[in-house]
């Protein structure tokens, strides 16, 4: 049996789905480009292992390595979304401010 990276990343994205929840429409594109970026790496570690290159102790320590890189990706999501959901609000305020200003002026 060989390893198909790509139903592996597939099933990687399911389970990040299903953390996620309501979420995954904000983050799919980019937890996508997080895991294809690294696609490579992640086959070829997965290969050593499976073929026994390296250690278990290796294999684990590295995927652990994978999830802080990831969870540090999918953090930086969280951040542009506040900080969008920010700029969206203060846009919405100062209309409703130049136009409350602009209101007062005509009395």
């Amino acid at each position: 049996m060989t390893l198909n990276i790509d139903e592996v990343l597939s099933d990687m994205l399911l389970a990040v789905k299903s953390e996620v929840k309501d979420d995954w429409v904000i983050i799919k594109g980019s937890a996508n480009d997080f895991l294809q970026s690294r696609k490579l790496r992640l086959d070829l570690l997965a290969s050593f292992r499976i073929n026994n290159q390296i250690s278990e102790e290796f294999f684990m320590a590295r995927l652990d390595d994978e999830k802080h890189i990831l969870e540090s990706e999918l953090h930086a999501i969280a951040i542009i979304s506040k900080v969008t959901a920010q700029k969206a609000a203060n846009a919405a305020m100062s209309v409703l401010q130049k136009t409350v200003m602009s209101l007062i002026a005509l009395i």
